[in-house]
C-alpha cells in the first residue's frame, strides 16, 4: 500500500487548508487511515483516524472542532480538512494506514508541511 499526501502550504493563523492523501494498492474495508504531525523537535503525534468502513472518526484533544477527517472510498482518498489554523499547528503532516488487528502503523505517506503564521 502506497499514501501520497498533498495540499500543505503557509497560511496565516486563523485561516484553512484541506490536506489530501492518495491511497493506492489493496486496502481492506476495516483499515484504520490517521493523519499524523511532527513539529520540528517534538514527537510525532496522532492528530485524527477513521475507517474506511464507518463514517465516526477520532480527534486529538488539540484539534477538536476545528479539524475533519473524510474519506472517500470510491476514490481511495482520505482528507483532512483544518480550520482556525494556529501556529502551534506548525508541523509535517502524515497519512497512514493501519491494517484493523495491527498494533502498528504499517504504511505512511511522505509528509506535506503545514506553516501557520501568527
Amino acid at each position: 500500500v502506497q499514501l501520497q499526501a498533498s495540499g500543505g502550504g503557509l497560511v496565516q493563523a486563523g485561516g484553512s487548508l484541506r490536506l489530501s492523501c492518495a491511497v493506492s494498492g489493496r486496502t481492506f474495508t476495516s483499515d484504520v487511515l490517521g493523519w499524523f504531525r511532527q513539529a520540528p523537535g517534538k514527537e510525532r503525534e496522532s492528530v485524527a483516524s477513521i475507517r474506511w468502513s464507518a463514517a465516526t472518526a477520532q480527534y486529538a484533544d488539540s484539534v477538536q472542532g476545528r479539524f475533519t477527517i473524510s474519506r472517500d472510498n470510491a476514490k481511495k482518498m482520505l482528507y483532512l480538512q483544518m480550520n482556525s489554523l494556529k501556529p502551534e499547528d506548525t508541523a509535517v503532516y502524515y497519512c497512514a494506514r493501519k491494517i484493523a488487528a495491527a498494533t502498528e502503523w504499517g504504511s505512511w505517506g511522505q509528509g506535506t508541511q503545514v506553516t501557520v503564521s501568527s
